[in-house]
C-alpha cells in the first residue's frame, strides 16, 4: 500500500498548525459580551474571560467583533442588540453593523500578515489589537467615547452606526474605488487615529507584523 498521500497530507496538516496565528480575545467590559468571529464561529465571554481561536496561513478577509446585549437559547438561536449575525451563537459569516472590528488577514505579501481596527461598520466596545509576540510591538487601539457623542444621524440602540450601513451613499461607502473622507467619517477618526474610519483610509490604519506572529483581542482595554 502506497502511504505517500496520507505521509504528505499529514506533513502539510502539521506544517500549517505550526505557522497558524492564534487570537486570545478577552473581555474587559464589565458586562458580559459575546464575542463573534469569521471564521471561527461565537461563544459568551464573561467579564475577564478569553476564548482562543485560530487561523492559517492565507487567511483573508477575516474579522472578530463583540456582541451585545443577547439572548440566546440551549439551541444557541436568539439575537443581539448590537453585532448580531443572523441570529446565532456560532457565527457563520459577518455580524450587523453597528459592531468595532478587528481585521486580518495572515500569510501575506513578503510574510507579512496584515491588521486593522475598522470603525466602517461603526462602533459598539471599545477595542485593543496587538501582537502576543516579542517578534511585533504592534498595538492598535480604539478607545475613543464614540457612543456618547455620536452624530444623531448615526445613532441606534447600544452603538453609533457607520455612515456606509447608515446613509448608504457612494460618498460614504465608496463602491466606485474613488472616495474621501467625509464629516462623518472624520468624527471616527478623530476619536480612534489608528482604526479605519472610510474604505481608503488605509495610510494610516493598515498595519502589518511578520508572518508567524500570534494577537490578542481585548474589549474594553
Amino acid at each position: 500500500m502506497n502511504t505517500l498521500p496520507t505521509l504528505s497530507f499529514l506533513f502539510l496538516t502539521l506544517f500549517g498548525l505550526a505557522h497558524a496565528a492564534t487570537f486570545d480575545i478577552t473581555n474587559n467590559c464589565p458586562d458580559p459580551v459575546w464575542a463573534a468571529a469569521s471564521p471561527g464561529g461565537g461563544r459568551k465571554l464573561n467579564r475577564g474571560e478569553t476564548w482562543q481561536i485560530s487561523a492559517a496561513p492565507g487567511t483573508t478577509q477575516a474579522r472578530i467583533w463583540a456582541r451585545t446585549n443577547c439572548q440566546f437559547d440551549a439551541a444557541g438561536n436568539g439575537k443581539c442588540e448590537t453585532g448580531d449575525c443572523g441570529g446565532v451563537l456560532e457565527c457563520k459569516g459577518y455580524g450587523q453593523a453597528p459592531n468595532t472590528l478587528a481585521e486580518y488577514a495572515i500569510g501575506q505579501f513578503a510574510n507579512q500578515d496584515f491588521i486593522d481596527i475598522s470603525n466602517i461598520d461603526g462602533f459598539n466596545v471599545p477595542m485593543e489589537f496587538s501582537s502576543n509576540s516579542p517578534g511585533c510591538t504592534r498595538v492598535i487601539r480604539c478607545t475613543g467615547d464614540i457612543i456618547a457623542q455620536c452624530p444623531n444621524e448615526l445613532k441606534v440602540p447600544g452603538g453609533c452606526n457607520g455612515p456606509c450601513p447608515m446613509l448608504k451613499t457612494e460618498e460614504h461607502c465608496c463602491n466606485s474605488g474613488n472616495c474621501g473622507p467625509t464629516p462623518l467619517s472624520r468624527y471616527f477618526k478623530d476619536k480612534c487615529p489608528d482604526a479605519y474610519s472610510y474604505p481608503k483610509d488605509d495610510q494610516t490604519s493598515l498595519f502589518t507584523c511578520p508572518t508567524g506572529t500570534n494577537y490578542k483581542v481585548i474589549f474594553c482595554p
